[in-house]
C-alpha cells in the first residue's frame, strides 16, 4: 500500500514556493508514495494544478490522514492539530524563532525533519535544501546589484569613449557568494571575493574572482566560519576598508542558520564609501550584515544604499520550488522504500535533521529555545 504523502499551499506573506513539482512527483510514486496536493498549492509558483494532474498528483482541500507532510515554511499551530499522531514533517522550521511551533510539534507527537538541520556532509548534499536555495539567492544577488546601481556592470565602448566596469566586491565564500561571484563576472563586473576561510580562495578564483587576503584565518567546523575576535576583527577591518570603499557594489552573504547575522560592515566604512554604492544584503534574514540594513528594506544611507530583501528564493519560485522539492525527494527516500516508511535512526543524515520525535525534542538547540519560554 503506497504511503500518503500531503504538500500543503504555502500560507505565511510573501511565500510563493512550493514543495512539491511535477517532475519530482512521478518520482516519488516509483518510491512507492501516493502525492497529494492542496488545490491550487503552485499557483504563486505559476504552477497550474493541470501539471500535477498529468503528473499523477491527487488534489485535495486537506489531509489529515497523510504519513508525510512536505512544506517548505513550517505550518501554524492550527495545521499541526490536524497531522495524526505519528506523522512525518519535513520543512524548514528555524526552531530559535518558532518557539511554539516546536512545543505544538512535540506534543502532536510529530516526526519533524528540519531542512535546515539536514548535516552539511557529503552524503547530503542532495538533501542541502540551506544550499540549494543560497545558490539562487546569490544569482539574484548579483542582479540586485547591477539594477540598483546606477550605472552599468560591462565595460562598454561607444563612438564616444569607453566606460570602465563596476567593481564588484562580495563578502562570504560560501554557496551564496559564490553564485554572487559568478553573476557578476558574467555580467562583466571586475569582481573580489572575500571569506574569512583562506581556504576558499581557488573556489573564488575558479568563478573569476580576486580574492581579497587578510591575513585572518575564521574557519570553523560544519561549514561555517567561527566568529573573529576583536583583534581579529579591526585586523580585518583595516585590510577591507580599501576594497569596500573603492567597489561600486559590495554584496554581503554571511549568514548562520539559528543566530543573528554577523555585523562585517561598519558604519564608519559605509560611510566612507564612493557616492552612488550600492550594498546588497543578503543576511537580511538574521538582522543583516551592517549595523544601518533595515531588513526588507531598501535605504539610503550616507553616499551609499542598503538593499535588503528576505526570502530571495521566493522571488524566484519556480525554480526554488523545483530545486527544494528535489531535496526532498533525496530525504525521504532514506525513509521510503517500495511503499513502506521506515526512519533509520542510525542514519547520520537523518539522526542529524530530526528535530523532534515520539513526544520528544530531539536537536538541543532547539529543545533549550523551547523550554527557555
Amino acid at each position: 500500500m503506497p504511503v500518503k504523502l500531503f504538500v500543503a499551499k504555502e500560507t505565511r506573506l510573501h511565500e510563493k514556493r512550493v514543495a512539491l513539482v511535477p517532475s519530482v512527483a512521478a518520482k516519488l510514486i516509483k518510491l512507492g508514495i501516493e502525492p497529494c496536493l492542496e488545490t491550487a498549492g503552485g499557483s504563486a509558483a505559476r504552477i497550474p494544478d493541470a501539471a500535477y494532474r498529468e503528473a499523477g498528483v491527487t488534489l485535495a482541500d486537506a489531509s489529515n490522514d497523510a504519513s508525510i507532510y512536505f512544506r517548505v515554511q513550517p505550518p501554524s499551530v492550527a495545521d499541526i492539530q490536524q497531522m495524526p499522531s505519528g506523522s512525518v514533517l519535513c520543512c524548514f522550521v528555524y526552531a530559535h524563532r518558532e518557539p511554539e511551533i516546536v512545543r505544538a510539534l512535540r506534543d502532536r507527537n510529530i516526526t519533524c525533519f528540519a531542512m535546515e538541520l539536514v548535516p552539511r556532509i557529503t552524503r547530503a548534499q542532495a538533501m542541502d535544501a540551506l544550499s540549494s536555495q543560497a545558490a539562487l539567492a546569490g544569482y539574484y544577488g548579483g542582479l540586485l546589484a547591477a539594477t540598483n546601481l546606477n550605472r552599468i556592470l560591462p565595460m562598454m565602448t561607444t563612438a564616444v569613449g569607453s566606460l570602465r566596469p563596476a567593481r564588484v566586491l562580495v563578502m562570504g565564500a560560501g554557496v551564496a557568494g559564490l553564485q554572487a561571484l559568478a553573476t557578476a563576472k558574467r555580467l562583466g563586473a571586475m569582481v573580489e571575493g572575500y571569506d574569512v576561510r583562506p581556504e576558499v580562495k581557488e573556489q573564488v578564483e575558479s568563478v573569476g574572482g580576486k580574492f581579497v587576503d587578510t591575513g585572518v584565518s575564521a574557519s570553523g567546523t560544519g561549514g561555517y566560519a567561527r566568529e573573529l575576535t576583536a583583534e581579529e576583527q579591526e585586523k580585518v577591518a583595516q585590510v577591507l576598508t580599501r576594497h569596500i570603499q573603492s567597489a561600486d557594489a559590495v554584496i554581503t552573504t554571511a549568514a548562520i542558520p539559528g543566530r543573528p547575522s554577523p555585523k562585517i560592515l561598519s558604519e564608519a566604512q559605509i560611510m566612507g564609501m564612493k557616492p552612488g554604492a550600492v550594498i546588497i544584503d543578503l543576511a537580511a534574514e538574521g538582522g543583516g550584515n551592517t549595523p544601518l540594513t533595515q531588513p526588507g528594506e531598501t535605504v539610503e544611507v550616507g553616499p551609499a544604499t542598503i538593499v535588503a530583501p528576505l526570502n530571495i528564493p521566493s522571488h524566484l519560485a519556480e525554480h526554488a520550488s523545483e530545486l527544494y522539492s528535489r531535496n526532498l525527494l533525496n530525504l525521504v527516500g532514506l525513509m521510503v522504500n517500495e511503499g513502506s516508511l521506515h526512519i533509520d535512526w542510525d542514519d547520520e543524515i537523518l539522526a542529524g535533521a530530526v528535530l523532534t520525535h515520539a513526544g520528544e525534542i530531539k536537536n538541543e538547540a532547539a529543545r533549550t529555545a523551547a523550554e527557555a519560554e
